[in-house]
């Protein structure tokens, strides 16, 4: 027994300055490539907008106050409260490059509201909203 633990030490011994090198079918050594890094995404940018009556109809309502939620790939989310009722929806642009872009949102109660806009600069817009029931706002985003 005293032997068979000593040629174990020894054997161990001996190998413990070795490593595995990953052979190829034809006996030869494999370069392994560490996987490529993806570049980290940028965190999703969050604009408000607020939303000015420009008609009777939407004058009940008064300013309203939206986020626009740009993920960066020409997608996000839009959100109001008008008149008491929540609206979520998507911004979307017409290409991730693009300044103009559309905004749709669907209340909790049926009604809905379709917005278009145009960004002036990375963080700046304008655009003009309405609702199903005519009410017709000037969007502007940020600042």
């Amino acid at each position: 027994m005293t032997q068979t633990l000593a040629l174990t030490l020894a054997a161990a011994a001996l190998l413990a300055g070795c490593y595995v090198v990953p052979m190829g079918p034809d006996g030869k050594p494999v370069t392994v490539q560490p996987a490529a890094v993806q570049p980290a995404t940028p965190p999703a940018a969050q604009f408000t907008a607020r939303l000015y009556p420009q008609n009777e109809a939407a004058r009940r309502y008064g300013l309203v106050q939206a986020l626009v939620t740009h993920n960066h790939t020409g997608h996000g989310a839009f959100s109001a409260t008008i008149g008491g009722e929540r609206f979520t929806g998507d911004a979307t642009r017409q290409s991730a490059s693009s300044r103009e872009g559309t905004a749709n949102g669907a209340g909790e109660r049926g009604n809905y509201i379709n917005c278009t806009y145009r960004m002036n600069d990375s963080a700046l817009g304008s655009g003009k909203c309405r609702m199903n029931d005519g009410a017709e706002f000037a969007m502007h985003i940020g600042g």
